[in-house]
């Protein structure tokens, strides 16, 4: 294999296979692939800016069934004196501070509850609407969708279009982690298996949900099993209708290790800054048919991110007003406004604010 004939097949447009990604990612020298890669990227998206949001990250409870091994948040049911459920003057409060920071979206995620059924999140999201008619409600990835639909005795539609109904506007692609069974068995026992997190976005894709798709690399899957779930991604989205939009963005990050229960039954080595490049840099070859990757600044920092800018990635997040569960396994890094718009100039571009659906963002705190 040449890296010459890769190269022609992407310029032409023709979908990488599992055998090209492999050779790109363990035997491309990463200076040649992460030139590729950003020359993809222009090919998505021909202007040099770059994207950021602001939203809030707001869990609504600690309470899950799902036992993930690299999950520090989560507490079980029956250990009260820890769990907790977010209040409506919580809310109250983290949603005006949001807009007030000019934000108006919140990534609203919890765990699984063995108690919170369809009218629990009907009765949250409506109440959360009326705190503040223009929030938007970016909120409960795959696994919790279909954990709702299970225990309320739904389908997976009728589980979205009432969520819809009460105020759901997209779906992010939280759960991931790998879509590989042999690796989410070992890594989360309880959570819904790959079919089932593809079952709900195939389902939202078709009812009209944007949603983002990630990944979580970097502790007992192998590189292999990283493009599987790249190319389980690539295929969902070809599936979806025309006209409407799937996923809108990738982002996959390194898995965050620190004082937890998967540090602790295997060895995980910290992966190098060349190693989290060339994830973001595969991704976008990957994934020829999602128009924008974004890179973690939260798990890799901001001078690695401004790199990745030129390895294939176009957007760098959210600025994070709050994130509690990846902190809570050591992801330390920090940024506001000035300090993203900052990282994207010194990395030579231009930053311009977003929407969730990737259309240019009206601030109401300066109107």
């Amino acid at each position: 294999m040449k890296y010459d004939e890769i190269e022609a097949r992407i310029s032409g447009g023709i979908s990488l296979s599992a055998e090209e990604a492999l050779w790109l990612y363990n035997e491309c020298p990463p200076v040649k692939l992460f030139e590729l890669a950003n020359r993809s990227r222009f090919l998505h998206n021909p202007e040099k800016r770059v994207s950021w949001q602001i939203d809030r990250n707001i869990n609504y409870s600690n309470v899950c069934i799902s036992g993930c091994l690299f999950c520090n948040f989560h507490c079980r049911v029956s250990e009260k004196e820890k769990a907790w459920e977010t209040s409506m003057d919580e809310y109250k409060i983290k949603i005006d501070e949001l807009f007030a920071l000019g934000g108006d979206q919140v990534l609203l995620q919890g765990g699984l509850h063995p108690n919170f059924d369809i009218a629990y999140y009907e009765n949250l999201f409506k109440s959360l609407k009326a705190i503040n008619p223009l929030l938007k409600l970016n909120a409960l990835g795959p696994p919790e969708v279909w954990h709702i639909a299970r225990i309320s005795k739904l389908s997976i539609r009728e589980t979205l279009q009432r969520l819809r109904d009460a105020g759901l506007d997209s779906l992010p692609g939280a759960g991931a982690e790998i879509l590989n069974d042999r690796v989410r068995k070992l890594i989360s026992p309880a959570k819904p298996g790959a079919d089932a997190w593809i079952s709900v976005m195939k389902e939202a894709h078709s009812m009209g949900f944007g949603s983002t798709a990630t990944m979580v690399y970097g502790h007992i899957e192998t590189v292999e099993e990283r493009v599987e779930h790249l190319i389980k991604l690539r295929d969902l989205q070809s599936q979806k209708p025309d006209n409407m939009p799937g996923f809108r963005a990738f982002i996959c990050w390194p898995m965050q290790v620190k004082g937890t229960r998967l540090a602790e039954i295997y060895k995980i080595e910290p992966l190098t800054p060349v190693e989290n490049l060339k994830m973001v840099a595969i991704s976008r070859l990957v994934l020829d048919n999602i128009r924008h990757i974004q890179v973690s600044w939260l798990t890799i920092g901001r001078e690695l991110a401004k790199v990745a800018l030129h390895c294939g990635a176009d957007d760098m997040g959210s600025i994070m007003i709050e994130e509690n569960v990846v902190s809570s396994a050591g992801a330390s890094y920090r940024s506001g406004e000035e300090e993203i718009k900052q990282a994207i100039r010194e990395a030579g571009f231009d930053p311009w604010l977003r929407n969730q659906d990737y259309t240019p963002y009206l601030r109401r705190d300066l109107e």
